[in-house]
């Protein structure tokens, strides 16, 4: 393993995630089996000032001095916030003669096919600021026309012009050969000093025009930014007395060194909620888990993602702010509502969850903010799922009586107006449920009754909605796996989020799954994700050739070259030393002749001959579509290869041991399933290894709550995670 630092004896590892509210910290000492996990308090004018305030805390927390600290590995959205948000750099684009609208046709899409008032995305360089240049490549790499001195100085005059603060280059067919056009930009460089010029080909050489340019335009959108914000981030840790290198998170689930994260900060503007995949991938390894769905469940939303034989699946076409994004990124789905989606009731007296949040601020009505509109949030605490006096280990107590009341009005409106009216059902049932809400919410005397009934309206709206979120999220998982031609019940769900272990058995129960993992630090466990990152990055080349002896060749010459630059990146990060610990795996995008989509097939780097390439996609194919074409030519389209180095090796914390049958803290109603249950309290931080427990329970720590419920039992390993398990 490359330890940084490991030769002066520091070892501690610290994760940073920048949320929108929270900024999270988890400090790792692997020699006195250490994790500790910090929330403070974002700074969205200066997120650096979050970071260095939290890490002053996390050092002192963890007992550390800051010499002890061997790697910070900082995961950040002001990338991704800059380019969702249009408050980028002032960007100009060089393109190849005649091809000025490169942005404004895009794909000749529209946004929706069947609204005719639907606007497009506005083009993220407008056309006075797109400069033309006569240079050209052929499809096969050869120069068919490349500009002299003097074209280049006009290019630069009419850059300068442009008033850009950073300016990106797309030649066609520039993937063909990435030399060509990174000399173009060095030559533009010069000629302009202190103006970033960034080639595409250089950030991501892939076919297709469109998207190659929104990649190089995207980089120099926020590289600006980015610069700004990384040379404070180091200046504030420094000025803490760390000396360790810096790591910034990449949207592929590793990480990168602070000065290619500048250069390439299009690489990190999904790194969030990667690290948290990366994490669970880790956590799959070490727990000998071969395939789990990863259950991210915040405030705006729930993601998920797929891991099969502990590593992450990747994914190189998604959207960012609008705008196709090509370059590898953990495959991460959102498949429905978050903690602060709100609860609603359509013009048709239909029950809604989201999409709209009530975010941060004014959050769920029981944060007592000034939120009026009720949330899930607000429903777990009605449904007594999560409790007012212990929320956030009871730094924020929440109102109930508010929530209740919120909900009330929902149910008044699925009932057609008439307060308290019930909805069809058993009558013991509705006056349980009367009864226990009136005791939750402090109902007495002769106003109990009354107090009962609205209680109980909410109760049934709370439990509806969270049906009907749950619904959304199952048929939204279930959907994306038949797509990759797995079976959700064969998996292990990894919940994780400050609500993801709350829901997370509600959504097992939907889709058949019967084994939960809930991670010691399930609300950081991004920041883990970030601490314990890998290096790593992904390579590619276009090929655009039919298979045959000579393209193999050609492919086997091209994952060469792409073997050569990751070793020289690796030796750029940490020194020569990650180089010998490194993993290389190829692969390559592969279709039928004729067919619009191309198949990621992973090549074994000895078996690269025409023959094993063809019998490798065939296999592919039939795996996911059921049937191959022995006779049809095979396209060979892109050509990969991504490279994994560990930078450290990330123990679990210590657990203490169990008593076996731990006896509960307390009891609360809880209503799961339609009917109200007297379950068991237990405080996380008081199980041990070994330690087994039987639903009805709730099981409470610091940042989460985890909901076990009737017909499932819960289990502490070795490791401290808790398992859910569903009896037979």
């Amino acid at each position: 393993m490359v330890t940084a630092g490991s030769e002066d004896g520091a070892t501690a590892r610290i994760g940073i995630d920048v949320g929108g509210t929270f900024t999270d910290l988890v400090a790792v000492v692997p020699e006195r089996g250490l994790v500790v996990h910090h929330k403070e308090p974002s700074t969205p004018a200066d997120p650096s000032k979050a970071v260095a305030d939290g890490l002053a805390a996390i050092l002192a927390q963890a007992e550390l001095r800051p010499e002890e600290v061997a790697g910070l590995t900082h995961g950040t959205t002001i990338g991704l916030n800059a380019v969702i948000q249009r408050r980028g750099a002032r960007i100009a684009l060089v393109v190849t003669e005649g091809y000025r609208d490169i942005l404004e046709i895009g794909r000749s899409r529209m946004p929706s096919s069947f609204d005719l008032y639907a606007g497009k995305e506005e083009p993220l360089v407008p056309r006075n600021r797109i400069v033309e240049l006569a240079a050209r490549l052929s499809p096969r790499g050869e120069p068919v026309t490349e500009p002299d001195a003097a074209e280049l100085d006009r290019a630069a005059a009419a850059l300068r012009a442009t008033g850009a603060d950073a300016a990106a280059v797309v030649i066609l067919h520039g993937y063909t050969d990435p030399a060509f056009e990174e000399g173009i930009a060095a030559g533009l460089r010069e000629r302009l000093p202190g103006l970033p010029v960034t080639a595409s080909a250089t950030v991501w050489p892939e076919v297709r025009e469109y998207e190659r340019a929104l990649v190089a335009c995207l980089n120099a959108y926020i590289q600006p930014l980015m610069r700004d914000y990384f040379a404070r981030l180091e200046s504030r840790v420094r000025g803490l007395g760390v000396p360790a290198p810096i790591f910034i998170s990449a949207s592929n689930g590793g990480s990168m060194s602070l000065r290619s994260a500048a250069e390439r900060p299009i690489e990190t503007v999904l790194s969030g909620p990667a690290a948290g995949v990366a994490a669970a991938a880790r956590l799959a390894r070490g727990t000998g888990l071969g395939a789990i769905v990863t259950f991210d469940m915040g405030g705006t939303s729930s993601d998920i993602a797929v891991t099969l034989g502990g590593a992450p699946e990747l994914a190189t076409h998604t959207t960012v702010g609008g705008l196709p994004l090509i370059v590898p990124i953990v495959a991460v789905n959102a498949i429905g509502a978050g903690g602060g989606s709100i609860v609603w009731v359509d013009g048709q007296g239909v029950l809604k969850v989201g999409p709209s949040s009530a975010g941060a601020d004014p959050g769920p009505v029981a944060y007592g903010r000034g939120g009026d509109r009720p949330t899930v949030t607000d429903c777990y605490l009605v449904t007594g799922l999560i409790d007012p006096a212990t929320f956030l280990g009871g730094r924020m107590r929440l109102d109930a009586g508010a929530a209740a009341k919120a909900l009330s009005g929902v149910a008044d409106r699925l009932d057609g107006g008439a307060p308290g009216k019930s909805a069809p059902g058993d009558g013991a049932a509705r006056h349980s449920a009367a009864r226990h809400s009136a005791a939750r919410h402090g109902a007495a005397g002769d106003g109990a009754a009354e107090e009962g009934a609205a209680g109980e309206g909410a109760c049934e709206a709370a439990a509806g909605a969270l049906r009907v979120a749950t619904a959304g999220m199952a048929t939204e998982l279930q959907k994306i796996m038949a797509q990759r031609g797995l079976d959700p019940r064969r998996f292990t769900l990894v919940p994780f989020g400050g609500a993801g272990p709350t829901h997370a058995a509600m959504l097992a129960e939907e889709v058949g799954i019967a084994h939960i993992v809930v991670p010691p630090t399930a609300a950081t466990f991004c920041a883990l994700g970030a601490a314990g990152a890998d290096l790593r990055r992904d390579f590619a080349r276009s090929l655009r050739r039919t298979l045959d002896a000579e393209s193999a060749a050609r492919l086997t010459g091209v994952l060469a070259e792409l073997s050569v630059q990751a070793r020289d990146w690796l030796a750029e990060q940490s020194g020569d030393g990650a180089a010998s610990v490194a993993r290389l795996s190829s692969s390559a995008d592969m279709r039928y002749s004729g067919q619009a989509y191309e198949l990621r097939v992973a090549l074994e780097p000895y078996r690269l001959d025409a023959r094993a390439i063809a019998e490798a996609f065939h296999a592919e194919h039939e795996r996911l579509y059921g049937f191959r074409d022995q006779n049809a030519p095979i396209e060979l389209g892109t050509a990969r290869l991504g490279v994994v180095a560990p930078v450290a090796e990330l123990p679990p914390a210590a657990a203490p041991r169990g008593t076996g049958s731990p006896g509960p803290a307390g009891h609360r109603q809880v209503l799961l399933a339609g009917a109200w249950h007297e379950a068991g309290v237990y405080l996380r931080a008081a199980l041990g290894v070994g330690d087994v427990f039987a639903g009805p329970a709730i099981v409470e720590q610091d940042d989460t709550t985890v909901v076990v419920p009737p017909g499932w039992s819960g289990d502490v390993d070795g490791a401290g995670n808790l398992h859910l398990r569903r009896k037979a």
